[in-house]
């Protein structure tokens, strides 16, 4: 079996490899650190499976190659893929869930944490020597804010929106979220599915208004898209702080730039953007108290083994003819 990768550094970045892959019997790979999207028809041609992480295949790339059969997405989103043109030409679409659930969840709490205690600030300040000069025993310039008893609000119970309300219980801090299919009815009570009872369910916009802290992790969709608007962050308090880790349109950026600017909003921390890289006029990148980091949530080097380990697993699975983690 021909096997391509297009986009195999975004995974490997220097410190791992696909040799795992390599090895496999009768599969011959190639692998591009990078694929520009005019070089995508050509680098696929003759291959049975092809690997992408951010490169698009759509209908319009799957035309050009009838010998393909299998797509295997890098990633737990698949939208890079057309699946309803796959699934009419044959093509197996694969995914990798779950692979980077804990180290999502721990930038989360990085951002939080850098927001509530200022580390990064009081790290750069000392360098400047601002505490050697201090007339007390410490020194502060600051708020710094207790998270236990507050209130953290979460769209989107999947893996990773569970092991945020997890880490946040442990913190001491009520949670909240959305209504959704990870609930239901027993007995008159409302129930929790995945065991998770002492998270309370709201609306919408009781989640919006009861929030201290709202951490997003929802899937992109259309009722989803740009959900973080003015009207949305007029009702949450203005000492809150929205952290997004799920996908960048799912906020008005400019929106969330003006309620930074206005303090409508305490602060703004993300690991993705509409458009990645930013465009160097994007209003978050200029707007105060806004930490970004560069979609780098999912990047620990354990979670790239085990998306590595997964993605061999799932082409070996698809070659015995037993497709997993099918999309």
């Amino acid at each position: 079996m021909k096997v391509v990768i297009l986009d195999g550094y975004s995974v490997t970045q220097g410190d791992l490899d696909w040799g795992l892959l390599q090895e496999l019997p009768d599969t011959e790979v190639m692998v591009y650190d990078r694929t520009r999207p005019e070089e995508t028809v050509e680098r696929c041609q003759g291959a049975e499976a092809v690997l992408t992480n951010k490169v698009v295949m759509n209908n319009r790339v799957m035309e050009t190659l009838p010998q393909l059969r299998y797509i295997g997405v890098l990633a737990t989103g698949y939208n890079v893929v057309d699946i309803e043109a796959a699934h009419t030409r044959g093509v197996t679409v694969t995914n990798i869930p779950a692979y980077s659930t804990p180290s999502v969840a721990q930038l989360v709490f990085a951002h939080l944490l850098n927001v509530t205690n200022q580390v990064a600030h009081y790290a750069e300040e000392n360098r400047q020597g601002r505490w050697t000069k201090s007339p007390d025993f410490l020194w502060t310039d600051t708020p710094l804010t207790e998270l236990s008893g507050k209130t953290m609000g979460i769209r989107g119970l999947g893996n990773i929106g569970r092991q945020v309300a997890q880490i946040a219980r442990a913190f001491g801090m009520r949670v909240v979220a959305v209504h959704s299919g990870a609930w239901k009815e027993e007995r008159g009570e409302r129930k929790d599915k995945y065991g998770m009872d002492d998270v309370e369910r709201m609306t919408w916009e009781e989640v919006l208004k009861e929030s201290d802290v709202l951490s997003l992790h929802c899937p992109l969709t259309e009722e989803t898209r740009g959900m973080m608007n003015r009207k949305a962050l007029g009702l949450m308090k203005p000492t809150a702080i929205l952290i997004n880790t799920g996908r960048g349109p799912l906020v008005c950026e400019q929106d969330v730039a003006d309620a930074l600017r206005e303090s409508r909003l305490a602060a703004y921390c993300a690991d993705v953007l509409s458009q990645e890289p930013p465009l160097a006029d994007n209003p978050l990148l200029s707007a105060p108290r806004c930490y970004l980091t560069p979609h780098i949530a999912w990047a620990s080097r354990e979670a790239r083994l085990r998306l590595i380990h997964t993605a061999v697993s799932n082409l070996q699975a698809f070659a015995a003819g037993k497709a997993v983690n099918k999309v």
